[in-house]
């Protein structure tokens, strides 16, 4: 199985709803090894970050943060080690202002 290390997706968020950070593609199996997390704006604010199997749509067991707060100006990183599945999302949200979230890991065809 040839394995392929990469920026799984990117996005800068602006609202409260779920939006799509990366889908795993068919007949992929996929090692999220690293998120990063960054409030572009000089205000306090919060994001939501979940993962939702096969794009199903994201619920209460979804999250792995549910409206933690980022100050202005600040990052942060999760080193994770999530593993997904084919068509699994990576989703996430903020109440306010613009976030930017980066995943890097690893895709396994």
């Amino acid at each position: 199985m040839p394995n392929d290390y990469k920026i799984l997706g990117q996005a800068a968020l602006t609202g409260t709803v779920p939006t799509d950070i990366y889908t795993v593609p068919s007949s992929t199996d996929t090692i999220v090894s690293t998120i990063v997390v960054a409030n572009l704006g000089t205000v306090a604010t919060s994001y939501s970050l979940g993962v939702s199997f096969q794009g199903t749509a994201i619920a209460s067991k979804d999250y792995l943060a549910k409206d933690q707060e980022i100050l202005g100006n600040e990052s942060y990183t999760w080193t994770i080690g999530a593993t997904l599945g084919p068509a699994d999302k990576l989703r996430g949200y903020v109440t306010a202002g613009t976030v930017a979230f980066n995943a890097f890991g690893q895709e396994i065809t």
